[in-house]
């Protein structure tokens, strides 16, 4: 007798954590450590106080950014509404 196991469905969905999806997981992690590695350098070379607003500016600006980013799609193209004519030596005539 064959036995029969749970098939997950979902594994061609992007993963999702805390609201990003796919790439963009890696895009927050990136602003997550940019903002850290800038505020500590700020910090320790300008003032602690000055510090903490460039950490909290980059993290927050990072993370606004990586979502307005990803309200365009993971798979983003831009797109234009031109006509182009290609020629024989494949050179781009815009109309």
């Amino acid at each position: 007798m064959a036995r029969k196991y749970p098939v997950y469905k979902g594994l061609q969905r992007p993963l999702i954590f805390k609201g990003f999806k796919g790439k963009f997981i890696y895009w927050g992690i990136a602003s997550l450590l940019t903002g850290l590695v800038f505020g500590a350098l700020t910090m320790s070379l300008v003032n602690m106080w000055l510090g903490a607003v460039v950490l909290i500016g980059s993290i927050v600006g990072g993370l606004l950014f990586t979502a307005g980013k990803q309200k365009g799609g993971l798979h983003s193209k831009s797109r234009t509404s031109n006509i182009y004519i290609l020629n024989h030596y494949g050179r781009k005539n815009l109309i």
